[in-house]
């Protein structure tokens, strides 16, 4: 049987190479990912392991409120200059350097726009002279208050030079300085992957980037010869009290590659979760696959039962042909994988600043998942066509029809039910009935849908079909075309399956993100009146600002009703972490926000004061006159009285300060900031001359409400590109797909092509019968991924109807674009299937058993 096996293997190459595809695909997807953030990980374990070299043990002020990765930057405090001589009187200190080290100083380059990083901090500090790790490579140290040195990245992305000057933002408004230095780090790099650094001199960093005189908010600490690092720490420690943080250069270095490792963590479950969709199609591409060759072989395998072949053997021969696909398909997909990871690793080290990237290793996990991945999904797949098989009698030897099509009530039912389970996990996620397990509810929900559509996808597809093949009827050979397509309704609902995967996810994330367009312009349009907007695009973790004085001078122009600037932060408001914003004019919560005051005055709010939307009040049990204590990012706890609430709308909620309160947030200038005209004021004479304003803030920009709209839901459109782009894959599966089971399909019907053209049937009208087939069978998958995505999508819309998202927008002309798509695929999967059916010997065919 191993032989036998074995022969028949070889003997059908094509068919081993179109079905292993869709698990190299699949695989690589797997395998890369692991690749790409193991290869990052070490690069970056490398990177702070250098950054920290020259540090024995570091003291920070302790955070006043903790940030996660995905919420901005942690903060850390400033602390009394007299903190570094109280280090340096600690036994085993050989010597303390103040620091100043934070994010926030941002470069304005030779083409008077901000120099971004596009993730790494935009670090602003003192400069306390070179080191193993840091060399001036230009010019000297800065001297005096209006003088700089700059990283050699920094210079190169802002295209300025030594001697320049230039603007630099920070805690205060633009400041023009003299670059008179620039440096780079051992190793011949310009920077430490991707971070922008701007060094003053000590007074003017501690004013600019901590906003007092005589601070510090690190302290960097050597060792005397002999002294462990470790009890060096731990003595620090003791002599400074609670209120710092003190670790050593090794800790930091841990600390901040953790911090990384877990946004490339969460990277990495996005590129499992496409592999699985890819991996998902894949599945339904073999299932097809061995079916048909089950279907051709019926006659061969009822031979080998009829000489003595147990059932046993006969599932044995199978699933050792499925994993012979899944073995050969799992090398070449962790090959390619590894390959795709080594690429995207170094198009992330270049997008990031040039991080030198470590040699690209292949981690346990690749090779599990590769092999895991590649021989589960390929045995599974094979696993039914098997016990199929092991039942075919061997009186078939004698018949010349294959296995006769089966009754569709058990796969029917079947799919009713998973459809049934499908549907209900999609209600506790998306109704908020799972608890903690809401995302894996959502995501089961969406597979057992899959699968259940997809069972039950023969029963609806004769009807289909055969509509959708009218189209063709008036011509002979589409007339076949749609009988062919029709004939075997398993076998066309798994081809079509696989497309419908792909399109459905397409067509439901356009759906949603379509909607949330559309909700948030109409929720703007309703709510907010104003008429100009004051605003920038966020592309790292510290959001756009602008000169507060800008406001007032607003103010002061022709036409000009009222003018709100917005600031915003994380801070702990009694015991619970939640953002809050400040609002430099009250009367803006009614007349510009249109918010309506449940309880209290929300038109003044003044120092100590806080106002609340209805539903903090409620999941807080808050009331007019309740007092709160109130942690910021900067400064100490403070008490804070609710004066008003207002009923909570889907753009304002949450808690509202005054602007005063502002000074301790991470970033102390405003953030946005609306305008409303005066009656009758025409919007283009007042922009040009706030814009004029914003000459020395150019993070920011000023637009019209509908310009603001577009600029902000443009990144949903970003968005769903990036995933059109990773569910391509799934869609290209799906395509081979399609190939795959017309070129089968033309083998198994070798002698009925071979008749047909015996009786006239001209090369042009058997190309054209197998590409109707293809055409009618990708159009039903894409129309059943229309269906299903669309209704997936109007689910998902009306579970987040709470949360703003209160219109639903289906894409008509995506939709039809898809179905134009699928046509298109049909035709292009037909190709080398036409060709091959085309070329068949007449004589050779009609004698083909």
């Amino acid at each position: 049987m191993f032989r036998a096996t074995m022969k028949s293997l070889l003997a059908r190459k094509v068919r081993l190479v179109l079905s292993g595809l869709a698990v190299v695909l699949g695989v690589m997807f797997v395998s890369g990912a692991f690749v790409l953030t193991d290869t990052l990980g070490r690069s970056f374990d490398s990177l702070f392991a250098d950054a920290y070299a020259d540090i024995d043990v570091n003291v920070a002020g302790k955070p006043k409120l903790q940030i996660s990765e995905f919420e901005g930057e942690q903060l850390a405090p400033p602390f009394p200059a007299t903190t570094v001589e109280t280090v340096q009187a600690v036994p085993g200190v050989a010597g303390a350097t103040g620091m100043v080290v934070t994010d926030g100083a941002r470069l304005i380059g030779s083409n008077g726009k901000v120099v971004t990083s596009f993730g790494p901090p935009q670090l602003g500090g003192n400069w306390t002279g070179e080191s193993d790790l840091v060399q001036l490579r230009e010019g000297r140290e800065p001297r005096a208050d209006d003088e700089i040195v700059i990283n050699k990245g920094l210079a190169t992305a802002g295209k300025v030079a030594l001697g320049d000057r230039v603007g630099v933002l920070t805690l205060e408004p633009r400041k023009d300085f003299t670059i008179v230095g620039i440096f780079g780090y051992s190793g011949d790099r310009d920077s430490l992957g991707g971070v922008n650094e701007v060094m003053f001199t000590t007074p003017v960093a501690q004013q600019l980037m901590l906003g007092e005189s005589d601070v510090f908010n690190n302290v960097v600490v050597t060792a005397a010869a002999g002294v462990p690092d470790d009890e060096l720490r731990d003595s620090v420690a003791t002599a400074l009290g609670d209120d710092y943080v003190v670790k050593t250069g090794e800790q930091l270095s841990a600390d901040a590659a953790a911090g990384l490792k877990e946004g490339l963590s969460f990277f990495n479950r996005i590129l499992l979760g496409f592999a699985a969709v890819a991996l998902l199609v894949g599945t339904f591409l073999i299932l097809n696959t061995f079916s048909i060759i089950v279907a051709q072989r019926t006659r061969e395998l009822a031979l080998l039962r009829a000489v003595g072949a147990s059932g046993k053997q006969i599932i044995g021969s199978v699933v050792l042909e499925a994993i012979a696909v899944g073995l050969i398909a799992s090398v070449l997909g962790l090959a390619a994988g590894i390959g795709v990871g080594a690429l995207l690793a170094y198009l992330f080290g270049n997008l990031a600043g040039g991080i030198a990237l470590a040699g690209v290793g292949v981690p346990a996990a690749a090779v599990i998942g590769a092999f895991g991945v590649g021989l589960v999904i390929t045995v599974v797949a094979a696993l039914l066509p098997a016990l199929r098989a092991a039942r075919i009698p061997p009186i078939a030897a004698m018949q010349d029809a294959a296995t006769p099509d089966r009754p569709l009530t058990k796969v029917t039912v079947a799919g009713a039910l998973v459809a049934a389970i499908g549907a209900t996990l999609l209600f506790l996620g998306l109704g908020g009935y799972a608890g903690g397990s809401t995302l894996a509810a959502i995501l089961g929900g969406v597979l057992f849908a899959f699968i259940g559509v997809a069972l039950l996808t023969p029963l609806i597809s004769k009807p289909v079909v055969a509509a959708l093949g009218a189209i063709f009827s008036g011509w002979v050979p589409g007339k076949l075309g749609r009988l062919n397509s029709g004939r075997n309704p398993r076998r066309t609902a798994i081809t079509a399956a696989a497309l419908m995967v792909g399109i459905a996810l397409v067509t439901g994330i356009t759906v949603i993100l379509d909607s949330a367009k559309s909700s948030i312009s109409g929720l703007v349009e309703d709510t907010v009146s104003a008429e100009l907007v004051i605003a920038g695009v966020q592309s790292g973790p510290r959001p756009p600002s602008f000169d507060p004085a800008v406001l007032e001078e607003a103010k002061a122009i022709p036409g000009v009703r009222l003018v709100d600037g917005q600031y915003a932060d994380m801070a702990l408001v009694g015991d619970e972490r939640t953002w809050v914003g400040a609002v430099t004019e009250p009367a803006a919560m009614r007349q510009i926000y249109g918010a309506t005051a449940t309880a209290g005055d929300i038109d003044r709010l003044t120092a100590g004061q806080m106002l609340i939307s209805s539903d903090t009040a409620t999941s807080q049990g808050l009331s007019v006159g309740s007092t709160l204590p109130v942690q910021f990012a900067r400064g100490e706890s403070q008490t804070y009285t609710v004066t008003g609430i207002y009923e909570s709308t889907p753009i304002f909620g949450g808690v509202t300060v005054s602007a005063d309160a502002a000074r301790n947030f991470s970033v102390t200038q405003p953030i946005q900031a609306f305008i409303q005209l005066e009656p009758g004021a025409q919007v283009a004479d007042v922009q040009p001359r706030v814009e004029a304003l914003l000459a020395d803030s150019p993070e920011v920009s000023v637009a019209d409400r509908q310009a603001f709209i577009e600029e902000q839901t443009g990144q949903l459109d970003g968005l769903l590109q990036m995933i059109q782009i990773l569910l391509a894959l799934a869609i290209v599966i799906a395509v081979l797909g399609i190939i795959n089971t017309l070129a089968l399909s033309v083998l198994e019907r070798t002698r009925e092509l071979g008749l047909l053209r015996a009786i006239g049937l001209r090369r042009s009208q058997t190309m054209g019968m197998i590409t109707v087939e293809a055409v009618v069978i990708s159009v039903f998958g894409a129309l059943l991924g229309v269906v299903v995505g669309a209704g997936l999508g109007a689910a998902v819309v009306e579970a987040l109807r709470d949360e703003g998202i209160t219109e639903l927008v289906l894409p008509w002309g995506q939709m039809g674009i898809f179905l134009g798509l699928a046509a298109l695929i049909g035709v292009v999967a037909a190709v080398l299937p036409a060709i091959r059916a085309a070329r068949i010997n007449v004589l050779g065919a009609i004698a083909h058993e």
